[in-house]
């Protein structure tokens, strides 16, 4: 009786030392999805290009006096940048204005010797072949005051092309002629003087895949999302360096087939670049709107495990027990994760603590909110 007595002493014994060894359910953050209404958005790398880019060439030919900018400098539509010697243009246009004025006085004289035959052509003074004559004489004197005139105006314009004045506002480049030296004008090869591109607003160009294209076409068709080619659909630009889009813009341009080489549609959206700071050349990281507005379910980042080839979330059972659930995710929208299926509004999922989580085990759930204080 007494060996038995102690081995059930030594049988409690041990239970009450499992029972006392067994560890309490993990601690694990748990949180229902945000709800909220979002709309996808397409990304791409783009390059800025000028919506404006002009080569300023001599249109005249001669010795530059001065170089009127600095260069570098933001200048406006016919702001003045170089000057070409303009004396022997000047000295044309004098030749000129002395050849119509002659013109001009033998074409008074012609007009009032056709008068006088006129009037004497109806006593018989005159024949008619003298009036046929000096009304052809009218006519020539006429042609050349024509010519005189054209001449004039052509060396009128050459003095204005010696100075060399900016087509468009926009940020000029260095000068690529200095004083003294000679240039050509627009009746050889015209000497490159320097040129001048626009900045405000500015262009993005960028390609967009063909798998996109017709996701994009596809939602069209079902009215779910306006095409670019009809509607200027909103875009978002973020610079290299940047961790959010800084400037937006609209969509401007789809090219009318898809390039063969690459399988991507050349497309272009408008950017304000009020500021100047964006410059011809630059990258961009562009996002295009790709769906209307719905409501959807958000996650962060971290509350998403992988299993193999699957995506998904561990959601905590009324009975504090742990399901894993597969989901399908979504871009991301402000910093959370879109889970497109695989959840409900009320599922408690971990956010934090998904290491300790085990299929099927207890945990012990505490509640907070995503974004927000724990409770």
């Amino acid at each position: 009786m007494g060996l038995l007595f102690a081995l059930a002493l030594a049988g409690c014994h041990e239970r009450a030392q499992s029972q006392a060894a067994a560890p309490p359910p993990p601690r694990v953050m748990v949180a229902q999805p945000v709800k909220r209404t979002v709309t996808d958005w397409d990304e791409f790398t783009g390059r800025f290009e000028a919506i404006q880019e002009v080569q300023v060439r001599a249109r005249v030919g001669g010795f530059v006096n001065s170089v009127e900018f600095k260069d570098g400098a933001t200048v406006r539509a016919g702001d003045l940048l170089y000057i070409i010697d303009p004396r022997p243009f000047e000295a044309v246009k004098l030749q000129a204005e002395g050849q119509l004025a002659d013109a001009r006085a033998k074409g008074a004289l012609a007009k009032r010797d056709l008068e006088r035959g006129l009037t004497l052509v109806q006593t018989s003074a005159v024949s008619e072949q003298v009036v046929d004559q000096r009304r052809q004489q009218l006519q020539a004197a006429r042609a050349a005051e024509t010519q005189a005139d054209g001449a004039l105006k052509a060396a009128q314009l050459n003095v204005e092309f010696t100075h060399v004045v900016a087509p468009i506002t926009g940020r000029v480049s260095r000068h690529l002629v200095t004083e003294g030296n000679l240039v050509q004008g627009s009746e050889g090869s015209a000497t490159l003087l320097t040129s001048i591109v626009s900045l405000d607003p500015i262009y993005i160009y960028f390609d967009v895949y063909e798998a996109t294209y017709l996701k994009n076409n596809k939602l069209w068709f079902e009215g779910r999302r306006p095409s670019s080619r009809d509607t200027a659909n909103p875009v978002q630009v973020t610079l290299t360096g940047e961790t959010k889009p800084s400037h937006e813009g609209k969509m401007d341009f789809l090219d009318n087939r898809l390039d063969a080489s690459t399988g991507t549609l050349r497309s272009r959206a408008i950017i304000p670049n009020h500021d100047l700071s964006i410059l011809p050349g630059q990258f961009g990281r562009v996002r295009l709107i790709g769906s209307s507005p719905y409501e959807a379910l958000l996650l962060p980042d971290a509350a998403i495990a992988t299993d193999q080839s699957r995506k998904i979330v561990f959601v905590v059972k009324d009975d504090d027990t742990v399901e894993a659930r597969a989901v399908e995710l979504g871009p991301i929208n402000e910093g959370l994760r879109v889970i497109r299926t695989g959840l409900k509004p009320e599922d408690r999922v971990i956010i934090d603590g998904i290491q300790r989580a085990r299929v099927g085990a207890k945990v012990n759930p505490h509640m907070t909110e995503i974004g927000g204080s724990k409770t």
